[in-house]
């Protein structure tokens, strides 16, 4: 089975050298059985740097670049946690991270240009490379009705559509550095194609590999 991780720089920022060997060993065990695709985000540095970079008065395409570097960076540090077991550079397109799966390793990308985010990264390679599944890694435990850091009452929701999810993530400012379960142009890309899709609690390395097996205690949409 072919998956895609969307995996949060929420998830992997500030992890010890020890806390990324783990989650590069739940990633290996789970590529024993799967062909396994990872987009990595940009995460609080990401957002710190385009911060920054907004009060300089740069524009969102400009700040979105600097996310994409940030992201690519996150990459290349799984890369290093992963060792042999991953391609040893991030690909910087579609039919490139295909092409590099054909040696059955791991593949790590970031992200890949302006007004995309790398949840619409990681829906678009599920198309391009025929995955079964997008799991969507975040630092909550699935879609809710609301941003749960600001609304405690928010309520988890355990199944959605496509076209409600879409609904729901139409409601995030699409600019760069914007916290959202999925993005409105990834949740469009899912809608449109059909894809199964897992938004899990990432912050645990075992819940990965539970995303896959189906007790991973989060939202499915599909």
């Amino acid at each position: 089975m072919k998956l895609v991780y969307s995996l949060g720089g929420s998830v992997l920022c500030d992890r010890t050298p020890a806390e990324l060997e783990e989650f590069a060993q739940v990633l290996r065990e789970i590529a024993q059985n799967h062909q396994v695709y990872i987009v990595v985000g940009g995460g609080s540095t990401a957002r710190e740097f385009i911060n920054k970079a907004r009060a300089l008065n740069a524009g969102e395409a400009f700040c979105d670049l600097i996310g994409i570097s940030v992201t690519k960076i996150n990459a290349m540090i799984l890369i290093a946690a992963l060792g042999e077991d991953a391609v040893a550079e991030p690909p910087d397109s579609y039919a490139k991270a295909l092409g590099a799966s054909a040696c059955g390793k791991i593949v790590v990308m970031g992200g890949m240009q302006p007004g995309q985010t790398t949840d619409t990264v990681a829906a678009l390679l599920t198309e391009y490379v025929h995955a079964h599944k997008l799991i969507v890694a975040t630092s909550v435990d699935g879609v809710y009705t609301a941003d749960p850091e600001i609304y405690p009452s928010a309520k988890k929701l355990d199944h959605l559509t496509p076209h409600e999810m879409v609904e729901i993530s139409m409601k995030t400012e699409l600019k760069a550095g914007s916290k959202s379960p999925i993005d409105p142009l990834a949740t469009k890309i899912i809608e449109r194609s059909s894809i199964f899709t897992i938004v899990a609690y990432g912050g645990e390395a075992a819940n990965l590999k539970k995303a896959v097996e189906g007790n991973h205690g989060g939202t499915e949409i599909s």
